[in-house]
């Protein structure tokens, strides 16, 4: 049985055929329109294409957003414009296919337990580093959602009180130090601190916009003091906010991945020790193994869809 994930981020929907060994057999993508209907259609015709070529039975949806527990609603989606919609029902209905949704970090999740990274484990935590945090926890293979779908939300975790704003309402999130977006902050704040100490302020031409978190770690790779500071600096929060998960959850294992990690050789051994070091009863407990993500982009794509696959006997009987 093929299945169809649909990866639905702020930029772009992307869907994948997929089949049961976690293959992405082939992709479709369109950019992601404003309002609901058109977000819809553009999902739509994305599937249609992949499965004109394809004989597929069920279709994921992977939201940055909340999911209801029921996996057909979106309560909320920041970057969306879905707000307490059914979804599932209505994009089901558009395409004759059962339809279930996902939050995105949770079919990441997923993905890598079954086929990457977390694979086998007991108790798995996944940390997805990008424009924020995302999180997920699987404890026996099960998906952790809270009494109301909506956990883990690790990015939202304070370790900063009274820190940077966070667009969420609170302050010192851990997703304003640890993250893309942190990546490019404390460059931009160690820039005003120390004028003309970078290559990074003659290629911005003094427009602060123009420094990307790609751009600092591409820096750092190339020996510039201070993205490695700026680097150094996301690696010591990485590591205090992981301490923070294991004290919580105490996982087996912790998958590092988002677009971030594919910078992981920059800061990943540094996390791992601050990890060591801070987390409670450090040097009498067996520590997480810290990993990166082994599906990059696809894993999102491949979690729902292999969740499409596993729930289709529900799905045919709505």
């Amino acid at each position: 049985m093929l299945t169809v994930g649909v990866d639905v981020g702020g930029t772009s929907v992307r869907a994948g055929v997929v089949d049961a060994d976690g293959a992405v057999l082939d992709t479709a993508r369109a950019a992601t329109p404003s309002g609901e209907e058109a977000l819809e259609e553009a999902i739509g015709a994305a599937v249609a294409e992949v499965a004109a070529r394809h004989p597929v039975g069920a279709v994921g949806l992977a939201v940055a957003g909340f999911v209801g527990p029921d996996r057909r609603t979106v309560l909320f989606a920041p970057h969306l414009a879905w707000r307490r919609a059914p979804v599932a029902d209505r994009v089901a209905a558009r395409l004759g296919l059962p339809v279930v949704l996902e939050h995105d970090a949770n079919a990441a999740a997923l993905a890598e337990h079954r086929f990457g990274a977390a694979r086998g484990a007991r108790v798995a935590a996944l940390v997805a580093l990008g424009t924020g945090i995302g999180g997920a926890l699987l404890v026996g293979g099960e998906l952790f959602r809270g009494a109301h779908g909506v956990a883990p939300e690790l990015g939202h975790l304070r370790v900063v009180p009274d820190g940077r704003p966070c667009p969420c309402g609170k302050n010192g999130c851990w997703e304003r130090y640890c993250s893309g977006t942190a990546l490019t902050t404390t460059a931009v704040e160690l820039l005003a601190r120390y004028p003309g100490s970078s290559l990074l302020e003659r290629e911005a031409r003094g427009d602060s916009r123009a420094i990307t978190g790609r751009r600092v770690a591409a820096a750092a790779r190339d020996g510039d003091a201070l993205a490695q500071r700026a680097v150094a600096d996301l690696a010591r929060w990485l590591g205090e906010g992981l301490a923070v998960v294991a004290d919580v959850y105490d996982p087996e294992v912790v998958v590092v991945g988002g677009g971030v990690s594919e910078s992981a050789p920059l800061f990943l051994d540094e996390a791992r020790e601050r990890y060591a070091s801070v987390v409670t009863g450090a040097g009498h407990r067996p520590p997480a193994r810290i990993r990166t993500a082994q599906l990059g982009d696809d894993a999102g794509i491949v979690g729902v869809a292999t969740l499409a696959r596993d729930l289709l006997p529900a799905l045919d009987a709505r």
